[in-house]
């Protein structure tokens, strides 16, 4: 205690600033790049970048990128017009179509929640027949599992120039037809499977030709109506709608479908919509016109109905939605005249 050096006595301030000042003043460090630290991973705005360029080669992804089938018709609608043009030709013949009037109203029974049935294959085959038409001939490769040759749907004989003429609007009509009737399916499902049909032909990079569209749109089918339905048909009841093909086959089919669609089966409600109104886009250039009827009294109270039970519903979400602010047009404010004395 007597010992005038003590660990408990503390340095003077002066000896800490001293002490701080010897310190070397901080030097920040250079930022290192990517390839000075090995990591490649790409941002996320560059990868935003990439989806937005790409975004035209997934129409079945993306709700702005425009269809495969409506771009693939323009060329043989812009030669019907010319043509119809030359000739002096109405497109429709005679003047059939209707128009409303202020008596009138017609409107047709197909909406994109509840579309025609019978319209809807139609215009559904009439894109796959453009498809085939008017496919790219850069030798793209063909896969065996949707080859017809390799696995046909019927025990006759496959002719051997089978891959070489297209087939026509009515026959792939009939073919869709064919199924959608016998398994009983939805106008909703015949759009979810043009939908996977260009899913297809994007992810894989193939091209849907006279030789594979059979079972191409099969598989498509096939998966729609179990993605779609609740209750969906088994591949052994496609089994008693095709009468030649196994179960074995199938089964093997929809599993390279799921496959060659990375297991990518979602459809957001955006992509259905454009597909339904680019299928009447479709049929109103190719005058497949859905069927008009006039707007009876029962139909307009039902559509009356139906919008007033939707406003009811909507109203106290669009009053919770509403700001508190006011819009100025709807402000009273007083206003002060200037006293006349006479």
């Amino acid at each position: 205690m007597g010992n005038s050096t003590s660990c408990c006595v503390s340095s003077s301030p002066k000896l800490r600033r001293n002490t701080h000042s010897r310190l070397e003043p901080y030097r920040p460090e250079p930022e290192l790049s990517r390839e000075d630290t090995g990591c490649n991973l790409q941002h996320i705005s560059d990868r935003e970048n990439i989806d937005e360029l790409n975004m035209e080669y997934n129409p079945s992804d993306h709700p702005r990128a425009s269809t495969i089938f409506l771009s693939k018709s323009q060329t043989d609608v812009r030669e019907k017009r010319k043509s119809l043009y030359v000739n002096h030709q109405h497109p429709s013949g005679p003047m059939r179509r209707k128009y409303s009037s202020c008596s009138t109203i017609f409107l047709d029974d197909s909406t994109v929640s509840q579309p025609n049935l019978k319209y809807t294959i139609k215009c559904v085959s009439l894109a796959i027949y453009y498809h085939i038409k008017n496919r790219n001939v850069d030798g793209r490769m063909l896969l065996d599992i949707f080859d017809e040759k390799l696995h046909p749907l019927s025990k006759s004989e496959v002719p051997s120039d089978y891959d070489k003429h297209d087939p026509e609007q009515k026959q792939i009509y009939r073919f869709v037809r064919t199924l959608f009737s016998a398994a009983q399916l939805t106008a909703e499902c015949a759009i979810v499977t043009l939908v996977y049909l260009e899913r297809l032909l994007t992810y894989a990079e193939i091209d849907i030709c006279p030789a594979n569209w059979k079972r191409i749109v099969l598989g498509a089918i096939l998966l729609a109506s179990k993605v779609w339905d609740d209750q969906a048909v088994w591949n052994v009841d496609y089994c008693q709608i095709l009468k030649d093909i196994t179960v074995e086959d199938m089964n093997e089919l929809e599993r390279q479908f799921l496959e060659l669609l990375q297991f990518n089966i979602n459809v957001p409600s955006s992509v259905y919509a454009k597909y339904y109104f680019d299928l009447r886009s479709l049929s109103e250039a190719n005058n497949l016109s859905f069927p008009l009827e006039p707007l009876s009294r029962d139909k307009a109270q039902k559509l009356e109905a139906i919008s007033r039970l939707c406003d009811d519903r909507y109203k106290d979400l669009r009053k919770a939605a509403k700001k508190r602010s006011v819009s100025a047009d709807n402000l009273t404010v007083v206003r002060w005249s200037p006293a006349i004395i006479s």
